[in-house]
């Protein structure tokens, strides 16, 4: 069982005439023209579908990344920081681009040596720790330098790799407070207020996501609510498209969604999306509906597997448990101008385990999923 949605057929059909053109003009530039015509052409008609801001530029493809950029704060020097070291990653597709890597590691010990300007925007109590993390990661990126003169990319990644966790921790200490409320409709539901991680066991390995309560707490909410009940331990996933989506979280028996033992009632749950330059999520319209053609989510279609609620195509506010992952292939849906932003609600994203979410399919299984970070940011409704 499950929703039986036209966006999903629409979905196939164009996953479908894409395989087409690729399979007719493989490797050509006039393949990748016709796919963006498609999606110009496509936007017109269906789709399936903070103070955070995407950098300009090529658009963010790495799940971590995103997650970053989505934390609600404001301070230029650690997004600088950041900035320098995220950008080793495209670098290194290169073969001959140590010289740009080595200026991006030199950005980065730039800001490194003025570490007051980044502490500026953590809270006293927080700034021994942040303080600590600048140290390690001044020395780090020193490292990191030495290892870009002998040209070992496994050794820049995975140090890079490091160093941007660290950034992580630092820009995550920045965080004060939640930076909206949810509007008083939404009081009956769980709401999360800020970040959680949940570790998904499979029958075919583990994943981990980050679900961001910053950019969608009803929605994360709901979801980690779920988990913590147990919903999702021994559900199959149902629905599933190569390079598509990966979808679950449809019950056993004649229900389509969560059915609150409280009440009786199916939980619906409204579309959540938070635009970029907004303070608080757009609720109940698509973006589409709403005339904001051009706007970008925080939380965007365009990493591989992200975290999207499921919805019937027809119920804007109808999401309930279902959900599915986003398995984003750039030949389909290039990052920016996918079919799917503003129209249903990404929540999160995967952050270990893409090998398996890539060999997973339908009749495959949730064997138990668990929270494992993050529990004290849920907020239950008061009992009425």
């Amino acid at each position: 069982m499950g929703y039986v949605q036209s966006t999903i057929l629409m979905l196939h059909l164009s996953h479908t005439m894409f395989n087409l053109l690729k399979s007719w003009l493989k490797n050509s530039l006039m393949a990748i023209l016709l796919v963006t015509i498609f999606l110009g052409i496509s936007t017109a008609g269906w789709t399936p579908s903070s103070s955070a801001a995407l950098p300009a530029g090529n658009a963010i493809t790495d799940g971590r990344s995103l997650l970053r950029y989505a934390l609600p704060i404001n301070n230029e020097p650690v997004r600088q920081l950041q900035a320098s070291l995220e950008d080793i990653k495209s670098q290194l597709r290169g073969n001959r681009r140590w010289g740009a890597i080595s200026k991006d590691i030199s950005k980065a010990a730039k800001v490194l040596d003025q570490p007051s300007k980044i502490l500026a925007s953590v809270p006293e109590e927080r700034q021994p720790q942040a303080q600590a993390w600048l140290e390690e990661l001044k020395s780090g990126v020193n490292e990191l330098q030495e290892i870009a003169k002998v040209k070992d990319k496994e050794k820049v990644k995975s140090e890079r790799d490091r160093l941007l966790n660290l950034v992580s921790l630092v820009e995550e200490s920045m965080v004060k407070e939640f930076p909206f409320e949810v509007p008083q409709e939404y009081s009956n539901l769980p709401q999360l207020k800020g970040r959680a991680t949940v570790d998904i066991k499979t029958n075919k390995g583990n994943l981990t996501v980050v679900v961001d309560g910053y950019s969608a707490p009803v929605t994360a909410g709901n979801f980690v609510d779920l988990v913590q009940r147990g919903f999702y331990n021994g559900l199959e996933f149902t629905r599933s498209e190569e390079s598509y989506f990966l979808q679950t979280g449809d019950p056993v028996g004649k229900d389509v969604g969560f059915i609150d033992p409280k009440t009786r009632q199916y939980r619906a749950i409204p579309l959540e999306i938070l635009v970029q330059g907004d303070k608080a999520p757009t609720y109940g319209i698509t973006l589409e509906d709403a005339g904001r053609y051009l706007d970008m989510p925080v939380l965007p279609f365009s990493s591989f597997g992200a975290v999207v609620m499921a919805r019937p195509e027809s119920q804007v506010n109808g999401a309930s448990s279902q959900f599915f992952f986003f398995l984003f292939e750039p030949e389909l849906t290039p990052a920016g101008r996918n079919l799917l932003d503003g129209r249903y609600a990404v929540f999160g994203y995967l952050t270990e385990g893409e090998e398996i979410l890539d060999k997973l399919k339908a009749g495959d299984k949730i064997e138990s999923a668990t929270v494992v970070q993050g529990i004290e940011n849920l907020v239950q409704p008061e009992a009425t």
